[in-house]
């Protein structure tokens, strides 16, 4: 390349650095965005300029955290507004979720509560009386078995007496 060529290069490359620093001042007095693609069409410069001069990228980021000073308008996008307006409604939802959740614990301890300061509820010891009751069914049951046991001893015993009593009143006659 000739010499020529080169500061022309070079002097396309000045011009386009000092579009994109204007345009980013002014982008700053305005109060607009601060993106790539905004300030490269601004600027009228292609967005890989900037990822080739580092130190105008570097401006470019430092700009876009920078806290908005006093007198400079805020850069709130539509999109911005939607997405902090959708996670509002998001915590809201997850909020009211949470306060039905404590509600019906509250008045679950509540009801308890009250229950059992009116006398109404069941006895503290209510575990111990359902093991006796228990108990007391299992002892029945072996009983009932028994009981069923000695009936039928005693059907039988009531039917040998009955075979007993026939064998002694029959007449005499017919014995041999």
């Amino acid at each position: 390349m000739t010499s020529n060529m080169i500061e022309g290069k070079q002097a396309d490359s000045a011009r386009r650095r000092e579009r994109v620093v204007k345009a980013l001042d002014a982008i700053l007095r305005t109060g607009g965005d601060i993106t790539v693609s905004g300030l490269a069409r601004a600027a009228r410069v292609d967005r890989s300029f900037r990822y080739r001069h580092r130190d105008l990228l570097e401006r470019v980021h430092a700009a876009a955290t920078t806290p908005v000073a006093e007198g400079r308008r805020s850069a709130v996008t539509r999109a911005s507004l939607q997405a902090d307006l959708a996670n509002a409604l998001e915590r809201n939802t997850r909020l009211a979720a949470r306060v039905r959740q404590l509600e019906k614990r509250l008045s679950a301890q509540l009801g308890k509560q009250a229950w059992s300061e009116s006398g109404l509820g069941a006895p503290p010891d209510i575990d111990q009386l359902q093991r006796r009751i228990a108990l007391l069914e299992q002892e029945l049951a072996e009983k009932q078995g028994r009981l069923e046991e000695r009936t039928e001893e005693l059907e039988a015993a009531r039917a040998a007496n009955k075979e007993l009593t026939r064998a002694l009143n029959r007449p005499h006659s017919e014995e041999p």
